[in-house]
């Protein structure tokens, strides 16, 4: 079967389509075939230039507009974005090989609730008014100017939109460079919020790789700069924003704890285990992949999620029976079995998978490992697949000191029926973002990222707002001003 998703041009800029085939061809891959469905074009410097002088034309025309306005376009994109919901999970399945039973509910549909969420609270950006005795003060929050986005690959449209939203109901512009390996969503955005009634060139979409973003995060007109990435990436991009004092946010890597007490219900740790280590097929950065396993349930935990695992069905990710994809490309899934290997070379017991499977694509069996001590190599390095390592303990005062013993601190998560228990260990976990008795949900009402290594600032909530925009003082003296002299 020829599959094709070329899309019109390879960039979106100042509100049409444009192509420069000068730049280099980048070749788009179906995972799970590894055919070629589309070729794009690296941004060139004309191409980038456009865009960063479309972006500042229209975010003084958005800028002026008012609050209620901007939330208005962002909440008519919302509505396009749930209409069009399976054609863009099929767009996105194709680019990123995720199975289209996860893409229905959790990426578009993830940004359109973004776009919705912020677009309603764009009129209540408001600020503060300061009694001073007979003078007053107040606060106006304004925007950056213009913002560029840098995308990862596994969840395209949603991180797309989750740096979009905020960003422009603060009535700023975004330029908005995704991953060069799944470069297709984020047009489609650009197209929606256009036909929503953004002006033009406030939301513009540039193609390639870590040049393109470098030339972005080096622009002295790019007031910040939001990235989700790799920490290697994150400190390249973070130490050229730090040159021009810019504005950033780094949602980078974790390797995160799942603590399971032996008070714990097995079968819905167990679920939170699975969401954590193999939905995406592994590659979510707040993944759970350190699952800290009381010992005295660890046989049964081990016994039990393997059974489980048998509910894993692989296949064609466009069969909406399929629960399981591949992995985005040929060079992630040698990286992954690459690390299979390590952990059996260093002793850790692998209990189910390890290798790649025999159909066409990417493909690689979900795999588990016990007996994985905390220097192994598997425990401490962001893996990105499917991929577990099951860890022993005994008490609580080991498990915690054990869970910070990392360089990341992007998530954590709790099992145990002891809700006192539950709170006091989240409490002492060093992670951004914390579940208790779940795992992986990531409401865009509630703010999302990392401390440590695993990344600065926040997506989503109000706490977004805060990193898009900024806040201007103004005292108002309604008598005279003296001086000494």
């Amino acid at each position: 079967m020829t599959l094709r998703a070329q899309p019109n041009a390879s960039h979106f800029v100042d509100g049409f389509y444009i192509e420069d085939a000068a730049g280099s061809p980048i070749p788009v891959l179906y995972p799970a075939t590894g055919q070629e469905i589309a070729r794009l074009h690296e941004a060139t410097p004309a191409i980038l230039e456009q865009a960063v002088a479309s972006g500042m034309r229209a975010q003084r025309d958005w800028a002026a507009r008012s609050g209620t306005e901007r939330g208005r376009v962002l909440r008519r994109a919302a509505e396009i974005m749930r209409a069009r919901n399976r054609e863009l999970s099929e767009l996105e399945t194709l680019d990123t090989g995720k199975p289209l039973q996860e893409t229905l509910v959790a990426d578009a549909a993830s940004g359109a609730d973004a776009l919705e969420y912020f677009g309603g609270i764009a009129a209540a950006l408001t600020g503060e008014h300061i009694p001073l005795g007979g003078d007053f003060a107040y606060t106006v929050r304004e925007p950056l100017g213009v913002c560029a986005g840098i995308g990862a690959w596994n969840y395209p449209i949603q991180i797309a939109s989750w740096k979009a939203a905020p960003a422009l109901a603060c009535g700023n512009a975004m330029i908005f460079k995704p991953s060069e390996t799944t470069p297709l969503s984020a047009l489609k955005l650009a197209e929606i919020l256009m036909e929503a009634g953004a002006p033009a060139g406030l939301f513009n979409v540039v193609q390639g790789t870590g040049s393109v973003g470098a030339a972005l995060a080096g622009d002295e007109r790019i007031a910040k700069i939001s990235l989700t990435g790799s920490v290697p990436t994150g400190r390249k991009v973070y130490a050229a924003a730090a040159d021009g004092l810019k504005h950033v946010t780094m949602e980078l890597g974790g390797k995160s704890p799942l603590i399971v007490f032996d008070d714990a219900d097995v079968e819905n740790a167990i679920s939170g285990a699975i969401l954590g280590n193999f939905y995406s097929s592994g590659q979510i950065c707040s993944n759970g992949t350190r699952v800290f396993v009381q010992r005295s349930i660890k046989e049964k935990f081990l016994t039990r999620l393997t059974e489980r695992l048998a509910g894993v069905v692989m296949g064609d990710p466009m069969d909406e029976t399929v629960n399981f994809g591949p992995l985005v490309s040929e060079t992630q899934l040698e990286k992954v079995l690459s690390y299979v290997k390590t952990g059996q070379d260093e002793g850790a017991r692998l209990i189910t998978g390890g290798n790649r499977t025999g159909r066409e694509g990417w493909f690689m069996e979900p795999t588990v490992f016990a007996d994985v001590t905390d220097g192994m190599t598997i425990a401490r390095e962001e893996i990105f697949g499917p991929v577990m390592t099951v860890l022993d303990f005994d008490d609580e005062d080991e498990v915690i000191e054990r869970a910070n013993d990392t360089e990341f601190g992007l998530a954590a998560a709790v099992f145990t029926a002891d809700l006192g228990r539950a709170h006091r260990v989240i409490g002492k976990l060093q992670a951004g973002t914390t579940w208790i008795n779940t795992y992986n949900l990531t409401p865009v009402e509630m703010p999302f990222g990392g401390v440590k290594k695993s990344g600065v600032g926040r997506e989503n909530g109000w706490a977004a707002i805060e990193h898009y925009s900024q806040m201007k003082s103004v005292y108002v003296a309604l008598g005279k001003t003296e001086a000494p002299y």
